[in-house]
């Protein structure tokens, strides 16, 4: 485990959503502060809002590729075709360590659309929800193909 990875499990179970927990412990390194990768990656926890879709920690992953490899210019094709390459075989690594990129898989939930309130971090929730561990096996894939 890297240290970059045990930060994002340690944010995680302060209470910062997989999102924020990965996109933190790279925000500093892409010129980004804390409060501003915060609000960021917010909207994409819980799968996205608790939609239970792209898991937070996956889309977190997506954005640090971006931020770091992404391109700027709508010519770009080359540099556009290589980015989603990119996006693909992080998408590809998480899915062959974890099964699935999707919030609702990963946690077995057989309704997808949850109510957006969020729910207490006790002992019981982080006993059933995989999330911690997504978010370092996030941060890893991250390490190994940036």
């Amino acid at each position: 485990m890297s240290e970059r990875s045990e930060k994002a499990y340690q944010l995680f179970k302060e209470g910062y959503n997989c999102s924020q927990a990965v996109l933190a412990v790279f925000a500093n390194d892409l010129g980004m502060d804390f409060e501003t990768a915060m609000k960021l990656s917010s909207s994409f926890g819980g799968g996205m809002g608790k939609l239970r879709e792209v898991c937070g920690a996956v889309s977190a992953m997506f954005m640090v590729a971006g931020l770091k490899n992404g391109y700027t210019s709508p010519k770009a094709v080359t540099e556009k075709n290589d980015h989603y390459a990119l996006i693909q075989k992080l998408a590809k690594d998480y899915e062959a360590e974890n099964g699935s990129i999707n919030c609702g898989e990963l946690l077995g939930l057989k309704e997808k659309r949850q109510p957006p309130v969020a729910e207490l971090r006790t002992e019981e929730y982080y006993k059933k929800r995989p999330c911690a561990e997504l978010v370092k096996s996030a941060v890893e894939i991250l390490e190994k193909n940036l």
